[in-house]
């Protein structure tokens, strides 16, 4: 668009359908560099990916050409079946419904990119449901729990 100019940070968060750990480590470069490509080839810049066994982060530089909602879409529907197209689990992968979607200032955006690469050790001490309460509360959005992920701990 000519003569649109945005500075836009989103941290983007989706989970596995039932939560379960289907994204292995032998897979997840490739399937980060998967959706780096779905996000590219929307015009968006991908700041940061990190798939953990049974969720995402994304940190996108959003173009104001695409909605989150389209983009997160496009990203789930691609990876669900690129991952399906190469059988890496028994049965249909897909992705829960929703997602999170988190704005940052660009004085945030390395601390942000730092979380999203630390995500194997965050988790050694800290639940996906609790890093997810959590950026709810910090960020003080409403929400109504029977609304969020199916949670499996």
């Amino acid at each position: 668009m000519p003569n649109t100019y945005s500075q836009i940070y989103i941290q983007i968060v989706f989970a596995v359908k039932g939560r379960e750990n289907l994204i292995s480590k032998i897979h997840r470069e490739e399937l980060h560099k998967y959706i780096t490509g779905i996000v590219q080839n929307r015009g968006q810049k991908m700041l940061s990916i990190f798939c953990m066994p049974d969720h995402v982060h994304l940190l996108v530089g959003l173009n104001p050409s695409i909605s989150i909602s389209d983009l997160v879409r496009d990203i789930k529907a691609g990876s669900s079946n690129f991952i399906n197209q190469q059988h890496w689990v028994k049965g249909k992968f897909n992705w829960q419904e929703g997602f999170g979607a988190f704005s940052y200032s660009k004085s945030q955006i390395d601390t942000v990119i730092k979380y999203i690469l630390s995500q194997e050790e965050h988790h050694k001490k800290t639940t996906f449901r609790e890093e997810y309460f959590d950026f709810l509360e910090k960020i003080e959005i409403d929400y109504d729990e029977k609304y969020l992920f199916e949670w499996i701990e």
